[in-house]
C-alpha cells in the first residue's frame, strides 16, 4: 500500500476535526504530501526520514527544528500498514501541548489508510470479476483451465449450474442513462448476496449481464424459483431505484462453454421478441429466435414469410392477419379467439376460410398449419 496525495488529505482533513494543530503527513521519502499549512506541500522533512530510517517516534523542540531542513517543532509518528512503515504522520506545535494527541493521530491515520486499502482490494475483485464474466460468454483466448484458475482466486464457484440473463436499462427515473445508473443497478443485483456473477455489457452501455444460479430438477431446471426472484428484483428496483428494465433469460447448457450459449440465448430472445412483458424467457420463445436467425438467409427469409405477403396483398386493413396471429396466439382454439376479437364464430370462419385462398394453403392440414405459423412468426 502506497500513500497518496488523497489519503494524506483524508488524513490531514479528519484528524484536524478532532485537534486545533497543524497535520502533516509525508511520504515514504520523507515528502510531505498532506499538511495543515499549504506552504509546506512538497517539502523534504528530515524529522520524517528519522522516523522512517529508525521506525520510532521522533519529538522536535524549537533548538532541535532550527538544525533540520523543512522541519517545525512537533511530534513525527511512522505509519505501520501490514508490519512496514509507509509514511509518517506529523503535529506541528509545543510538545508539552500535542503530546497527548500523537497516538490518536496515528491510530486514525492508519485506519484511513487501511478502509483505502480495503477499497481498493474490493474495487480491485469486482473489476476482475467483470472481466471473468465477459470471458465466460464470450469467444475468449483463454481455455478452461485457465478460467478455473481466475475463479479459484477471486473465490467463485464455476461449478455451480448458472443461465445467462441480460438485464436492458431503457431509463433510470425518466432521466437519461449514465454509467453511475447502471452501477446502482449492479449493487442491486449483488445485495442481498445472491451468488449472482455481473457485468456492464462493454458493446452496449446500457445491458447488464448476470450469470444466475439455478437449481436444476430431475429434467431441467427450477424456472418458478428464478420467477420469484426476479419479480422481487422488480419490487426493490421499483421501490428504491425506479429504474425501466426489460429481463430476458436464456436456457440452460452443461459445463462452462454452455454460459457462453446461455448467453446467446438471452440475447436472441432480447433482440427478437417485441411484447409489452418485462421478463422473457427463451424457454417460452423458442421458435420465434430460431425463426430470427434465418433473416440473414435471404432466399430462406424470403420464402419463409412468401405467404403472409400474399395474405397481406389483400388485406389493407390488416384484419386478416390479426385474425390468425390471434388464432396462433390461443393455439387454435375457436372459442377463445373470437371472444377476444369479439367475433362471432361464423364470422371466424369465414375469415379463415379468406385466409386459406389467399395463401393457397390449408389450415387443417399439420404441414401447411405449421408453415402459415413460421410464416407469421418470421413476418415483421
Amino acid at each position: 500500500m502506497q500513500l497518496t496525495t488523497m489519503i494524506a488529505k483524508q488524513i490531514v482533513e479528519r484528524t484536524m476535526k478532532i485537534i486545533k494543530h497543524s497535520v502533516n503527513v509525508m511520504d515514504e521519502y520523507g515528502v510531505i504530501i498532506g499538511s495543515g499549512d499549504p506552504a509546506r506541500l512538497n517539502c523534504r522533512h528530515e524529522g520524517a526520514i528519522l522516523a522512517i530510517n529508525e521506525n520510532r517516534i521522533v519529538e522536535i523542540d524549537h533548538s532541535t527544528a532550527q538544525q533540520l531542513r523543512g522541519v517545525k517543532a512537533g511530534i513525527n509518528l511512522p505509519i505501520i500498514f501490514q508490519n512496514n512503515v509507509i509514511g509518517v504522520v506529523g503535529i506541528s506545535g509545543e510538545l508539552t501541548d500535542i503530546q497527548q494527541y500523537g497516538e490518536l493521530v496515528k491510530m486514525t491515520a492508519e485506519l484511513i489508510i487501511e478502509q483505502a486499502a480495503l477499497m481498493t482490494e474490493i474495487q480491485w475483485s469486482k473489476r476482475h470479476k467483470e472481466e471473468l464474466v465477459l470471458q465466460l460468454i464470450q469467444p475468449s483466448d483463454l481455455n478452461t483451465q485457465q478460467l478455473y484458475s481466475i475463479a479459484e482466486r477471486l473465490e467463485l464457484d464455476l461449478n455451480q449450474p448458472r443461465i445467462a440473463t441480460i438485464i436492458k436499462v431503457d431509463s433510470f427515473n425518466g432521466e437519461n442513462l449514465s454509467l453511475t445508473h447502471l452501477q446502482k443497478l449492479v449493487h442491486l443485483l449483488e445485495f442481498p448476496e445472491r451468488d449472482n456473477l455481473v457485468a456492464i455489457s462493454s458493446v452496449t452501455l446500457n445491458e447488464v449481464v448476470v450469470l444466475k444460479p439455478i437449481t436444476l430438477t430431475d429434467t431441467s431446471w427450477n424456472r418458478s424459483h428464478e420467477e420469484k426472484r426476479i419479480r422481487q428484483l422488480f419490487q426493490r428496483i421499483s421501490h428504491d431505484e425506479k429504474f425501466t428494465i426489460k429481463i430476458a433469460l436464456g436456457d440452460y447448457f452443461p459445463n462452462l462453454e454452455g454460459l457462453a450459449q446461455s448467453y446467446m440465448t438471452a440475447k436472441a430472445t432480447m433482440r427478437t421478441v417485441n411484447t409489452k412483458s418485462r421478463i422473457l424467457f427463451y424457454q417460452d420463445n423458442i421458435l420465434p429466435v430460431l425463426i430470427d436467425g434465418l433473416q440473414s438467409d435471404t432466399w430462406r427469409a424470403e420464402q419463409l414469410i412468401l405467404p403472409i405477403k400474399k395474405l397481406t396483398e389483400n388485406d389493407t386493413k390488416g384484419i386478416l392477419l390479426k385474425t390468425l396471429r390471434t388464432f396462433f396466439n390461443h393455439n387454435c382454439d375457436s372459442a377463445q379467439t373470437c371472444k377476444v376479437l369479439h367475433i362471432h364464430r361464423n364470422t371466424l370462419r369465414y375469415r379463415l376460410d379468406k385466409i386459406e385462398k389467399e395463401t393457397s394453403l390449408d389450415i387443417n392440414k399439420i404441414k401447411d398449419k405449421t408453415y402459415l405459423y413460421l410464416s407469421v412468426l418470421a413476418y415483421k
